[in-house]
């Protein structure tokens, strides 16, 4: 039967495409951002946090602070790629979310998978008059340009029918008729480009609706997800050796560290109940992400989760930026 080696969890943020000099750009887009999202669900400007939350990481986004937290988020990033080439997997799952790159409000599937056998990735950051620090950007997001990443579609489908007769309604794709309009995103291009080290690894796409609503999943849905996903992937005739991984998270774009620390806990623990009790109010716009280390988690569990690391990223005096965290799970 297959067998799920590995499980990863990996933050994708921009600001682990950029240098830590570069930051300050996505720092003026907090300023402007009229919809910073509070883990109770409100959605407030900048000078409004900042008046509720007062200047507490005025001493945390120093030149040095900011390098080191580089730094750091580097390292853990290699141990993860070098725990996926040590897993030597013949397939990843890669769980994300489309953030309009290939979906779109005219369809928004709540859970997708892709079963093509070739995954082609927007160019949506691929104008050659755009700033260098956005060109950037698009080369970590394989989104500078059209690439063509291998995907897994007999396995794929495996899923799939899998996931329908667990009483999952999955909707498919199978084909990107044309990158250029509408493609894959960063979810999916910055865990290849960063943590495949040049390998081309088949890739079955899990496209996790997150950010909009009405059919968001609810946390205790994804932790079912990543069960049953595991029980399809263990009773599949084949002898793949699987890898899953998480895509994104954790708060942002207002770092909530009791947040992330207590969702890494419960992912630690295996506590299905602790991450189900997580409100909807902390799920929104970009924490909305955990739900794809939920899925993993439930995919994963037949692991332990070995290793993990926690870089709250604050890139404003209000604390506005990112909780950033690896994990592996593996035996």
């Amino acid at each position: 039967m297959a067998q799920i080696v590995l499980g990863i969890g990996a933050s994708h943020t921009p600001l682990l495409t950029l240098t830590a000099e570069q930051w300050q750009h996505r720092a003026a887009a907090d300023y402007a951002n009229t919809q910073l999202n509070m883990s109770d669900g409100r959605l407030l400007r900048y000078d409004e946090v900042l008046a509720e939350l007062g200047p507490r990481s005025a001493e945390q986004i120093s030149p040095e602070i900011l390098a080191a937290k580089e730094r750091a988020c580097h390292a853990a990033l290699d141990r993860l790629g070098d725990a996926l080439a040590n897993a030597a997997p013949d397939v990843v799952i890669i769980v994300g979310d489309d953030q309009r790159e290939l979906f779109g409000p005219a369809n928004q599937p709540a859970i997708a998978i892709f079963h093509g056998d070739e995954i082609a990735t927007s160019d949506k950051f691929g104008d050659e008059d755009g700033a260098e620090w956005v060109k950037a950007m698009g080369r970590g997001y394989l989104m500078d340009d059209t690439h063509v990443v291998p995907g897994a579609g007999a396995f794929a489908l495996e899923l799939i029918r899998g996931l329908i007769d667990a009483e999952f309604d999955i909707a498919t794709c199978a084909r990107v008729d044309d990158p250029k309009v509408a493609g894959f995103g960063h979810a999916y291009g910055f865990i290849v480009k960063r943590l495949f080290q040049g390998r081309a690894i088949p890739v079955v796409p899990v496209l996790l609706n997150t950010y909009y609503g009405p059919n968001v999943p609810s946390p205790t849905r994804c932790w079912k997800l990543g069960r049953a996903l595991r029980q399809v992937i263990e009773a599949s005739p084949g002898k793949q050796r699987v890898a899953v991984v998480a895509s994104g998270g954790l708060s942002h774009f207002v770092v909530d560290e009791v947040l992330d620390r207590g969702v890494l806990d419960a992912m630690a623990r295996g506590d299905e109940e602790a991450l189900a009790a997580i409100p909807r109010g902390a799920l929104n716009s970009g924490s909305s992400e955990i739900l794809n280390w939920i899925v993993a988690a439930g995919a994963a569990g037949g692991l332990p989760l070995r290793w993990h690391d926690y870089q709250p990223l604050y890139r404003t005096p209000a604390g506005t930026g990112v909780g950033a965290a690896f994990a592996i799970w593996g035996a």
